[in-house]
């Protein structure tokens, strides 16, 4: 088991219990996007929603009516986890600690009655039927299979929070079926990304006619299709990481692939228009970043009507010229 939370004052049994609890979130599809504080806090709501103190065996949930409010879950913990959390703390267990697993409907407020009243013992939080079946297998040989059968057909919040999206992938054509063998580095990988995961989904049935690579200047050129296109001579340092070519939309993809470099600025879009004013393909810039934290670093040198990418969110694209796709979109 992974150790999550490995600073704590705590018991090696709680330490235990709580580590246990993150792995069950963790494998559920619940984001850790939380500092260890956060998600130990997060850990110990759901111990006190379940009651689970010993073993995962004697969770209990909505068919065992155990509805915690708020102030239970805070007194529960303090008894049985080593803490001492103000009462006055409670608004942070709805707000913070038991967000995610209620967004994921893992945890139900109000079950019973949403409309009951605050004095209604039926209301607060309780493990969901189907979660709190599970909880109870975890650490049994059968707990593969019933996780498999509890995430079937179920989006988990983390990929809900990705948006992730059933793209199209089409297959880029390298001419002549030629192997591209990049050299170590960063930089390499993230057009190796391009080509892989962007081009296919945002590009896709395009033809690739150059690659650039840090240690080799040239991996691939096509130099007949370059002409053919009015493309022009420069030098090596001057030319995009990877260009593609769409000939069914005459489009020219020019991307440049940014790990230690630049991005597509408004001087570097202009430089390229500028050589490229004989050019026969309506040309579209794009800026590819290994994630979206390179990206912020960033953010303001990068031209308008331009695209960005980034390879930790594949399926996405950001379009640099919102009122050109301005409108609703639908789920």
């Amino acid at each position: 088991m992974k150790n999550y939370i490995t600073k704590s004052n705590k018991t090696a049994h709680n330490q235990k219990l709580i580590n246990e609890a993150l792995e069950i979130l963790e494998l559920v599809g619940i984001p850790f996007d939380k500092t260890p504080k956060a998600l130990q806090s997060m850990a110990m709501s759901f111990l006190a929603v379940a009651g689970v103190t010993k073993s995962w065996k004697e969770a209990k949930g909505q068919n065992e009516n155990r509805h915690l409010k708020t102030r239970d879950i805070i007194k529960f913990i303090n008894e049985h986890y080593e803490e001492n959390i103000s009462s006055g703390s409670y608004d942070d267990i709805r707000r913070k600690h038991l967000k995610y697993l209620v967004l994921a409907d893992l945890i139900i407020n109000s079950a019973k009655n949403p409309n009951a009243a605050t004095n209604d013992p039926t209301r607060g939080y309780t493990l969901h039927s189907d979660f709190k079946t599970l909880v109870t297998f975890y650490g049994t040989n059968q707990w593969d299979i019933k996780l498999k059968l509890f995430l079937k057909n179920r989006p988990s919040l983390s990929d809900i929070f990705a948006r992730k999206r059933n793209v199209v992938k089409v297959p880029i054509k390298i001419p002549g079926g030629k192997i591209l063998e990049f050299s170590q580095g960063g930089h390499n990988q993230l057009q190796r990304e391009i080509i892989e995961e962007f081009l296919p989904r945002f590009g896709p049935g395009c033809t690739v006619l150059y690659i650039g690579d840090t240690s080799n200047k040239f991996l691939y050129r096509d130099d007949k299709q370059l002409k053919d296109l009015g493309f022009f001579e420069l030098s090596h340092d001057e030319l995009p990481d990877i260009i593609a070519f769409d000939k069914e939309k005459n489009w020219l993809y020019l991307i440049e692939a940014v790990y230690s470099s630049g991005p597509m600025s408004e001087e570097r879009v202009y430089e390229l228009k500028k050589s490229l004013n004989d050019c026969k393909a309506d040309l579209i810039f794009v800026t590819a970043f290994t994630s979206r934290i390179d990206y912020k670093k960033y953010f303001l040198q990068i031209a308008w009507e331009t695209e960005v990418w980034t390879a930790d969110m594949p399926e996405h694209l950001t379009h640099l010229n919102g009122h050109k796709f301005l409108g609703p979109y639908k789920q």
